[in-house]
């Protein structure tokens, strides 16, 4: 009897061998994707603290949320690799949040993790570009957006000059 196990399991992984490697692989992509999306994520909640650091050190970056009002929301398009932060700028102050607020002035949707982290760390962020290529969607008024993106390039270059 013990034999005739034996053989069936060797028919069985035999015959298993190439599903094993095709679910491997959509196993991997799967981790990766939720990897990259929980990195996406920590950044963009850095970056908001770091923005808001950056408004109680710096006078003249602070002049950026003087007299400013809006609430962001930044999430991920896919349901799968949900990426969500939000931030309140209110009274010259900044509240970085890791969920959705309600009422937003401004909803980013990114595509992906990488469409998030090209967006963040380009020094020229083309938002019409990611707009058109519909790697990035939005609901709201625009011009928030534009400000979000300035107020980063102007973050950036305070950090890296050169």
């Amino acid at each position: 009897m013990q034999k005739i196990l034996n053989i069936l399991s060797k028919i069985f992984n035999i015959l298993m061998w190439p599903f094993r490697k095709i679910l491997h692989i959509f196993l991997s992509k799967k981790l990766i994707q939720q990897i990259e999306a929980g990195l996406m994520e920590d950044f963009l909640i850095i970056l908001l603290k770091v923005i808001r650091l950056a408004c109680h050190l710096d006078k003249k970056y602070r002049r950026n949320i003087e007299q400013f009002n809006a609430r962001y929301v930044f999430r991920s398009e896919n349901e799968g690799k949900q990426i969500i932060a939000s931030a309140i700028f209110k009274d010259n102050k900044i509240i970085v949040m890791e969920k959705e607020i309600p009422d937003p002035t401004v909803k980013v949707f990114f595509d992906s993790p990488a469409t998030l982290w090209n967006f963040l760390t380009n020094s020229h962020p083309d938002i019409f570009a990611f707009v058109l290529d519909n790697k990035l969607r939005y609901e709201g008024n625009l011009n928030y957006l534009m400000k979000f993106g300035y107020m980063g390039m102007h973050l950036k270059k305070m950090l890296l000059p050169g």
